[in-house]
């Protein structure tokens, strides 16, 4: 989980391929008419997001059934978005928030050709992230290390008394 630019796809495809359990891509599963809004550099409202994390949370359910696990990409930024989830996937849902400086993030999404968010909506997500206070099922990562040193952090952190209630990944 993270703003735009954070480096949630590539963290998440980089786990499903070192656990070997199937990505989700949040990003996929927008409507067309949120991606207009975005790509005009207009944020997004609640009642945009709300379909979208239910179809989101459908494709983590859909995809952990078939498959024993998932990892999935989704900005959730806000408790009541993380909360949603949670419903929808259940106990064994964990999330992974992202930080970098508002400098790199805004370097990141201008290296990103024809994607739909532009960098004019950072402010409005950074504004809207809410940062997980007493979250247990929350790990937050600093963004600035090796890809590799935050998948060996999110790994241990995973494994670490969360099996016995995750029955897997």
């Amino acid at each position: 989980m993270g703003v735009s630019g954070s480096g949630k796809s590539t963290l998440a495809q980089a786990l499903a391929r070192r656990w070997a359990v199937p990505y989700v891509e949040g990003d996929h599963l927008h409507s067309q008419d949120s991606i207009d809004k975005m790509a005009a550099g207009i944020p997004l409202t609640d009642d945009d997001r709300w379909p979208w994390l239910d179809r989101v949370g459908a494709a983590i359910v859909a995809s952990r059934s078939s498959n024993g696990g998932t990892v999935a990409s989704c900005s959730a930024l806000r408790l009541v978005y993380r909360e949603r989830l949670r419903q929808a996937v259940g106990p064994s849902l964990r999330f992974v928030l992202i930080e970098l400086p508002r400098s790199v993030l805004e370097s990141r999404m201008a290296e990103r050709p024809g994607h739909f968010m532009p960098t004019t909506l950072l402010d409005s997500q950074l504004r809207t992230l809410e940062r997980p206070a007493n979250e247990a099922d929350v790990l937050t990562v600093d963004g600035q290390q090796s890809l590799d040193t935050i998948m060996d952090t999110v790994s241990a952190w995973y494994a670490r008394g969360k099996v016995d209630t995750l029955g897997g990944r």
